[in-house]
């Protein structure tokens, strides 16, 4: 299994800091669901349902990296009102800014996150 960096990241729900946390979700289950503001220091623990999520998104970028080979051969087609574009799919991927939308506490909170396949890495 191929190992890369999967970078996501949230702005601080502490209603007094506007830092940005950071974390790998590669290693979230190994440091038991918490992560830390680089700012105020608050800790955020994730629970098994959140970590499975995050699992399941890991599990989908790896099948994209083992799908490299292929996805050279594989487009999107976007309808536009001058006509249907083929966008490659390997393309897509490399230009596309995902938000994964969770509750968290309450509060609906983005996780940012962007898939680069072309070298190997998830930010």
């Amino acid at each position: 299994m191929t190992d890369f960096s999967a970078m996501v990241d949230f702005k601080c729900l502490q209603h007094d800091c506007d830092a940005v946390v950071e974390f790998n979700i590669m290693a979230l289950k190994k440091n038991n669901g918490v992560v830390s503001c680089p700012v105020c220091h608050h800790q955020f623990e994730f629970d098994e349902e959140f970590i499975g999520k995050l699992e399941k998104l890991r599990n989908l970028l790896i099948a994209v990296q083992e799908a490299e080979e292929i996805l050279g051969d594989c487009n999107v087609g976007v309808t536009t009102p001058a006509g249907e574009i083929k966008v490659p799919y390997r393309l897509l991927l490399t230009r596309l800014n995902s938000l994964l939308t969770l509750d968290v506490a309450g509060e609906k909170v983005d996780f940012s996150f962007r898939i680069e396949p072309i070298d190997g890495s998830f930010r």
